[in-house]
């Protein structure tokens, strides 16, 4: 189901908007909604990405258990390179 929504473009902008729209495959109408869309998308990603980094700052501080930065690159390193890339393992902060 879709609905209305009217919105303001300055005339500046509605004239850029129909010059993009005419060299590319779509409607002004078409062009809009594909950059709300991916605006919208964007933010999404965004509040989920904040999400995770917040629950994961919460577990730390529940545990006290990190990996070293060092651990972890060298983990990253082998798996890049195909070899035996066996997760390291938390440790307590000190």
């Amino acid at each position: 189901m879709s609905s209305t929504t009217t919105i303001r473009l300055t005339e500046d902008l509605k004239q850029r908007v129909t010059q993009i729209s005419q060299r590319g495959s779509t409607t002004a109408h078409g062009f809009i909604l594909e950059a709300i869309t991916e605006k919208v998308e964007r933010e999404e990603r965004r509040a989920a990405f904040d999400g995770e980094a917040c629950a994961r700052l919460a577990k730390l501080v529940e545990n006290g258990e990190s990996i070293p930065w060092d651990d972890m690159k060298r983990h990253l390193a082998a798996r890049l390179a195909g070899t035996d890339a066996t997760p390291p393992v938390p440790r307590k902060l000190r």
